[in-house]
């Protein structure tokens, strides 16, 4: 709607705390453009200007903000840190991003593999890398939309034991031509994600053999996707074209991020916005 000049602003008069412990681009960009295209009023808090840079209890934040505002997206490190701001909340939480989980990003996977290739319910996917928060959330996109997920990472970097015991497993696979073979949808994120600092250089040792490249590529469907959550490093995770490349969708996947953010926060504030 938004592209194409529709103005459509159901969340007027609605209120969203924008909390954001770690870094952000996409993220906050995406929910603060899409919070005001809704009609809605964004507010970001960062550590640095908030009580809790000065040790409030998350807790006692959530019964705040509760009296306050409709809304809370939070990015922390800690999972359960947004579970207990939920816990303590009366209002809709909505997990930015931790450690664990990225749960955005995923939505704007999926809008783009849709948009482009229709349902992937059924279809091949592979992710190449580190099996930390992106990977998790696709291995519980898998058991969501009910498509075959290979993970290709070295050992010891294998996906969190309680992500892999939640449900249908993924295909575990140490060869990336292997992995990639015959995927309908390629998926790599950073070698050292946020959490892993000091250990950069130990990582680019041994994730270099998973580095996506075209003709790794090549050996996935004829009409695969390739993405990226972004910000990529070049020459590492991927190499210095690949994210050009006319199977790259990761320009697309980003701008996703906006909509798919704003269809949340409409979905969240559904109840709200029906009985006002």
């Amino acid at each position: 709607m938004h592209e194409n000049k529709v103005v459509y602003q159901p969340l007027i008069g609605k209120t969203a705390a924008i909390i954001l412990q770690m870094e952000s681009t996409r993220t906050r960009v995406g929910f603060e453009a899409g919070l005001a295209q809704l009609g809605a009023h964004p507010i970001f808090l960062s550590t640095k200007d908030t009580q809790l840079g000065r040790g409030e209890p998350i807790s006692d934040l959530g019964k705040v903000l509760s009296e306050m505002v409709d809304l809370i997206v939070i990015r922390t490190p800690k999972q359960e840190d947004v579970q207990l701001l939920a816990d303590s909340s009366s209002i809709p939480v909505i997990n930015a991003m931790t450690t664990l989980l990225h749960p955005c990003q995923l939505l704007a996977d999926m809008q783009t593999f849709r948009e482009l290739r229709g349902p992937i319910t059924g279809k091949k996917v592979t992710f190449v890398g580190d099996g930390y928060n992106m990977c998790h959330s696709y291995i519980n996109a898998s058991r969501r939309w009910d498509f075959n997920l290979t993970v290709c990472c070295p050992m010891g970097f294998e996906p969190n034991s309680d992500i892999l015991e939640g449900g249908t497993k993924p295909r575990l696979e140490r060869i990336p031509e292997k992995a990639v073979s015959g995927a309908d949808l390629v998926v790599t994120d950073v070698w050292s994600s946020m959490g892993h600092e000091g250990y950069e250089m130990e990582r680019k040792k041994t994730f270099k053999p998973y580095q996506i490249t075209e003709s790794l590529l090549d050996l996935a469907a004829e009409n695969a996707l390739f993405m990226h959550c972004l910000p990529a490093h070049r020459g590492e995770e991927v190499n210095e074209t690949i994210l050009d490349d006319e199977r790259s969708v990761v320009w697309r996947e980003a701008g996703n991020r906006l909509h798919s953010q704003k269809a949340l926060v409409e979905f969240m504030l559904k109840e709200s916005i029906a009985n006002p």
